[in-house]
């Protein structure tokens, strides 16, 4: 029985979680190893012939994780125990060469950066396919009218679709920021202990050029013996933002829900039990499930920040919690991604209660646009303040309609005639720019030919 959720499958998708299994780690050091012993035999740092023997020996799957842990058993090493297994493949001839000039970071920091570049090819897709989702539902529900809210209380009017396509900007920002977080942490490193590459000489740099291009990375400009935690740190922080992003979305749709609102909802299934105690709930549990893990991805950026100060040329206090804090960061947010691209096709969309809940107020959510068309009419704007603010708690102590109460004030009435408020208490005509700036984020992320 699996101890962590992420290792028993509840969380993440198969295949995020197997961009962090141990035999792919093994592979891509191995492949690692293969890369820069054909890097050094064409170079002359190794003799040819021991080159070719280790690159060829260097294949997926002929060094296995279950013969690493019989060694490391032996040697309470697992890079040294890698290299061991790795050399039953090759020559006698060749075996003194492998890893030659390396060190065990080299391997580590260079695979840790081979994961979060597959982990980044499967959470970049669908940053940018929850953006357009997004977008598209801003345009459906551009038209709209719906409270705008601030402070937790009713403030104005706004297409309901701008709360979609705030969201579809963010994502789309993520998606940009995502490549440029790619081309800081997609490093290869083989400079060996402490940077210099010593064993290899001035060949060191060509043989990383060569080993990076081999790998489709791009090769340390300068390091210690490990590449430098600022990487790492900017790494889980762009994971971390983004899921704090998918939080913002989530609260916001169990917020909505809320009986009291009750302007979207989550999809009930057939046969979904919402309360194992209350028959008749309909629990927004998905989006809570965003809202925990967020809190729980967030919680690994500390960490991170922690692991950049090392000790010279490094130590080891950063080498356990990373084992932890990249695998869980990304498996988390792919959890988080899944669960909000099923969330948002699915969500239901109660056009009938957000137009009644404008009226929830009984008319004062139009209270800034009086105010607007009394300062039009002449009135200071704070005469207009005071005489709109005394109205509306007024009415809202005695129940009345704010429309009607402004109707029989004398102060408001007197400047305003009956075509002026039926033309205020028109919420169609009070959207602003929503729907232009809704075309606009809709348009830089839909493609034209879709759109």
């Amino acid at each position: 029985m699996a101890i962590l959720p992420i290792d028993g499958g509840r969380y993440g998708t198969p295949e995020m979680r197997e961009v962090f299994g141990d035999q792919r780690k093994v592979d891509h050091q191995v492949r690692i190893e293969g890369a820069v012993a054909a890097a050094q035999g064409r170079l002359k740092v190794i003799p040819l012939r021991a080159a070719q023997s280790i690159a060829r020996a260097a294949s997926p799957g002929e060094v296995t994780v279950a013969r690493i842990a019989e060694l490391e058993a032996k040697s309470d090493h697992d890079t040294a125990a890698l290299v061991e297994a790795l050399a039953e493949k090759c020559t006698l001839y060749a075996r003194p060469w492998i890893h030659y000039g390396l060190t065990s970071n080299d391997l580590v920091d260079t695979s840790n950066s081979m994961q979060m570049r597959d982990a980044l090819d499967i959470i970049a897709p669908k940053v940018s396919e929850l953006a357009r989702m997004l977008a598209e539902t801003a345009l459906k529900y551009a038209d709209l009218p719906a409270v705008g809210r601030t402070h937790g209380q009713h403030a104005s009017i706004m297409s309901f679709g701008l709360k979609f396509a705030n969201w579809a900007e963010e994502m789309a920002e993520h998606g940009r920021r995502l490549g440029q977080t790619r081309d800081r942490v997609i490093i290869c490193k083989t400079l060996g202990v402490v940077g210099t590459g010593s064993l290899m000489g001035r060949a060191a740099v060509d043989v990383q050029r060569e080993v990076a291009e081999e790998l489709g990375m791009i090769p340390a400009a300068v390091a210690t013996q490990v590449v430098p935690r600022e990487r790492y740190a900017e790494y889980v922080f762009a994971l971390a933002l983004i899921g704090s992003t998918l939080e913002k979305m989530a609260v916001e749709i169990r917020n909505l829900q809320r009986t009291e609102i009750g302007e979207v909802a989550e999809r009930f299934a057939e046969g979904q039990m919402g309360s194992s105690a209350v028959p008749v709930k309909r629990n927004p549990i998905k989006s809570e499930r965003i809202t925990s893990l967020s809190r729980l991805l967030r919680s690994q950026l500390g960490v991170a920040l922690e692991n950049v100060p090392l000790w010279h040329e490094r130590d080891l206090s950063n080498s356990a919690n990373e084992r932890f804090i990249i695998p869980t960061s990304s498996i988390i947010l792919d959890e988080m991604l899944q669960t909000a691209l099923g969330i948002l096709p699915r969500l239901v969309i109660n056009r009938d209660r957000i137009l009644e809940n404008m009226e929830r107020t009984r008319g004062q959510i139009y209270a800034e646009f009086v105010m607007d068309a009394l300062i039009r009419k002449g009135a200071t704007r704070m005469e207009a303040y005071r005489n709109v603010q005394r109205v509306a708690f007024r009415a809202a102590k005695t129940g009345a309609h704010f429309r009607d109460a402004i109707s029989m004030d004398g102060a408001i009435s007197g400047s305003l005639d009956p075509q002026d408020i039926e033309k205020i208490f028109d919420a169609g005509s009070h959207l602003g720019a929503s729907q232009e700036i809704i075309r606009g984020v809709a348009g830089s992320i839909i493609p034209a030919e879709s759109s």
